[in-house]
């Protein structure tokens, strides 16, 4: 035998990553990180309000499942044959690659994307598996791996247009945690689902707005936090918005157990931790399941690219 060792380096990981928010974003990431760029349809800076981008809301399902693909054709240019899995991530009910329900893209309900995307490509020469996800547990995915967490269980609230509740690892369910029921009255009914009593009626940029005819989200909290003479309506709107999020956070906790939760999200500068917190203590008083930890992280598009593609290399390897 040689003396001298020889070192046997594994393959680097290819896949791509996609997720359509706002807006569709996507790259090539190679061992869980960014392989050139962050590409992005439309092209362009995005809003400085992600709530403001409406670009795909008009556009039919067929016309984004082209973009989609264009931008993943753009992104593993030279690596058609080395990409081992495809990852989609998409705000809505997915199951099976399936869009079973997207209350925020109604044009995407029943659309089978996994299938659909995989055929184009196909077309192409690329034949990686392509795995379809919610768009919040991509998020919950790449946190994961960013953070050094791919062994642990964590769980992520994105607070923007709705909410989405993500969970790391991949579990099969349904997962809508956005839609948990944290009120009783009747009045509260501006879910973007139609259901009444949804933290997402309460604390969703859109359901804000239907509250507020009168007032922007922004405006809502500023006229809050007024250190004089705070608006009493926003004021407690303030607090409303807190208790639903703890609330559904306590829920979680009651089902699953204590554990680390992400906040992020472009809303999340409306939140208070302090009195998020003290909520949560409120409602959460079981002592073996108050080891909880909270942790607010700013909204980053590529983390969600990276765990739409970290989703999907662990789906196919499953």
């Amino acid at each position: 035998m040689d003396s001298e060792s020889t070192l046997v380096t594994a393959d680097p990981v290819m896949t791509v990553g996609v997720v359509m928010v706002e807006r569709i974003s996507a790259a090539l990431i190679v061992d869980h990180k960014l392989s050139g760029k962050l590409l992005s349809f439309p092209a362009g800076p995005a809003p400085e309000d992600p709530n403001e981008d409406d670009a795909l809301v008009e556009l039919p399902a067929d016309a984004i499942v082209t973009e989609i693909c264009s931008l993943i054709l753009e992104a593993a240019r030279g690596n058609e044959q080395s990409l081992s899995a495809i990852g989609i991530a998409l705000p809505g009910l997915i199951r099976n690659g399936i869009v079973e329900e997207a209350p925020n893209l109604p044009q995407f309900k029943g659309a089978a994307v996994a299938e659909l995307i995989a055929a184009e490509l196909a077309t192409h020469g690329i034949t990686a598996p392509v795995a379809v996800m919610n768009d919040a547990d991509a998020m919950a995915a790449g946190l994961a791996s960013q953070h050094g967490r791919l062994d642990d269980f964590i769980r992520v609230w994105t607070l923007g247009t709705g909410i989405g509740y993500g969970i790391y690892p991949f579990t099969d369910g349904v997962w809508e945690g956005g839609h948990s029921v944290v009120s009783l009255d009747d009045k509260e009914n501006f879910c973007g689902c139609g259901g009444r009593g949804h933290v997402e009626g309460i604390m969703g940029h859109r359901a804000m707005r239907l509250r507020f005819l009168d007032m922007e989200p922004e405006e809502v909290f500023e006229a809050a936090n007024r250190r004089e003479k705070p608006d009493p309506r926003c004021l407690e709107f303030k607090h409303l918005w807190h208790k639903a999020l703890a609330a559904a956070t306590a829920t979680s906790i009651h089902f699953r157990g204590a554990g680390r939760f992400f906040v992020t999200g472009y809303n999340v500068r409306f939140l208070d931790i302090g009195l998020f917190k003290d909520y949560l203590h409120q409602m959460v008083k079981m002592s073996p399941i108050q080891n909880y930890t909270i942790e607010v992280v700013p909204d980053d598009q590529l983390i969600r690219v990276i765990g739409a593609a970290v989703a999907a290399e662990q789906a196919i390897g499953q």
